[in-house]
């Protein structure tokens, strides 16, 4: 890992990817003797471009043959560079292994616009560093092709792997480390502060952010705009469970370009965090908020301020959501096409009557586990709602037959529908798959197959 080293065309091993056990090692080494492992870690190594010639007569007679056999050697390179693109980080450093020509081709820079790892075992912080050094040899220090950064799953990640990334690549636009719950607020701030085009952020299950900020030093510098200049649209930070009301207003006052927002499980958000939420952030296409049991029916009120720009909602089991809440979004979104409330024991018959007569365009909808929404409900919903193509009413106790016939002799779009423990009869369940004939039925019921 000398700077010597790094000056040479050089390949990182595929034991910067692979673990020892990995199926691609045999008795934990590669192929080659410079690959190692030291107390069951994955060590990065850097090799040399593969020999133009082997040396050996007979190995060299051998080759021969084995080339002449080798159609694939007959492909042109632009060929050879378009299958390359379907493989992943690690497979893409074993091709580079093969010839010289692979080689060269296996480094195109068209072909590392994207980094993806995965594993628990991997050394994430030292393949990023190897890599990225590679990657910043024609453009010293900035790693200007780079655009997708994805390492989920790597629990080994550390803000010192995030560092890197924020240091080398400038050009950033994607990164998930969804699960690397090592990382912290401030190796996430520093990417965002140094990668300026990020749009899409993913560090779900990552339980110690808590915010997403730029560094002082950046907020300084762009001081008085700073609040509006990170770029990121698409955030998810589902399972953020340390996440709280005053580090949702400061993502919002920082992030005012979302569209996409994903606040699953971040169970201490509250009205008063989505009221921040509003003010700033406007353009919000899709919001969820599932099992954040503190918000309620005035967190509806705030989401519904999002009107007909709303296409996606998801209140999964938010227990205080009651009728109220739904006629505030029904009122005032009318474009809603997704809408999640599984859980909400609160809602009945009648709010699924405002939902049906005025969001008119809704395809997806999930009312299970709401035992208060009766067949009636259903009727309102199959006599306005005909574009629904998705409809879930497990465990809906009050749900007969009947409804399910309403519905299906009404939307014959409908290509699943979840009846789970409800009581319908077989009879129902043949209509409904005799009118739908492309509904996938997931059912209970053994009697019907």
């Amino acid at each position: 890992d000398s700077d010597l080293s790094m000056r040479t065309l050089s390949t990182p091993s595929p034991a910067l990817i692979f673990p020892p056990n990995s199926p691609g090692f045999q008795n934990g080494r590669g192929s080659s003797t410079s690959s190692s492992s030291v107390t069951g870690e994955t060590v990065a190594m850097v090799h040399s471009p593969p020999p133009t010639r082997l040396t050996h007569p007979l190995i060299r007679l051998a080759s021969k043959h084995q080339k002449e056999q080798a159609n694939i050697d007959r492909l042109p390179d632009h060929s050879m560079i378009q299958i390359f693109s379907f493989l992943p980080t690690n497979q893409l450093c074993r091709c580079a292994r093969v010839c010289r020509r692979w080689y060269n081709l296996a480094w195109d820079p068209r072909l590392w616009r994207t980094i993806r790892l995965t594993g628990e075992t991997i050394n994430v912080d030292r393949a990023l560093k190897v890599l990225t050094r590679r990657l910043c040899q024609d453009t010293p220090n900035v790693c200007l092709m780079l655009e997708t950064v994805i390492v989920s799953g790597c629990r080994r990640l550390t803000d010192r792997g995030l560092y890197t990334i924020a240091q080398c690549c400038p050009e950033l636009r994607r990164l998930e480390v969804s699960g690397c719950y090592n990382i912290s607020n401030e190796a996430v701030f520093d990417v965002v502060s140094l990668c300026p085009n990020l749009e899409h952020l993913d560090v779900s299950g990552c339980s110690k952010v808590t915010c997403i900020s730029l560094t002082r030093e950046a907020s300084i510098k762009l001081s008085p705009l700073h609040g509006k200049q990170i770029s990121i649209r698409y955030l998810d930070m589902t399972d953020c469970f340390v996440l709280e009301d005053e580090g949702l207003h400061t993502i919002a006052a920082h992030c005012t370009q979302l569209t996409h927002l994903y606040l699953r499980r971040c169970v201490r958000i509250t009205d008063e965090g989505l009221r921040y939420l509003m003010i700033y952030c406007p353009s919000i296409k899709e919001l969820s908020v599932s099992d954040c049991r503190f918000v309620s029916d005035f967190g509806m009120r705030e989401i519904a301020k999002l009107e007909s720009r709303l296409r996606y909602l998801s209140i999964a089991h938010c227990g205080r959501i009651t009728d109220v809440g739904i006629r505030y979004i029904a009122k005032y979104c009318s474009k809603l096409r997704y809408l999640n409330a599984r859980g909400c024991e609160g809602i009945t018959d009648h709010g699924v009557e405002y939902l049906a007569k005025n969001c008119t365009k809704l395809k997806s909808l999930d009312i299970g586990k709401c035992p208060l929404v009766s067949d009636t409900g259903l009727e309102f919903l199959a006599l306005n709602c005909f574009n629904l193509k998705r409809l879930s009413l497990k465990s809906c106790e009050s749900i007969t037959g009947q409804g399910l016939q309403i519905v299906a002799a009404n939307c014959f779009d409908l290509q699943m529908l979840n009846v789970q423990d409800c009581d319908v009869s077989v009879d129902a369940l043949r209509f409904v798959k005799r009118h739908c004939k492309r509904c996938i039925i997931e059912h209970t019921n053994p009697a019907f197959f």
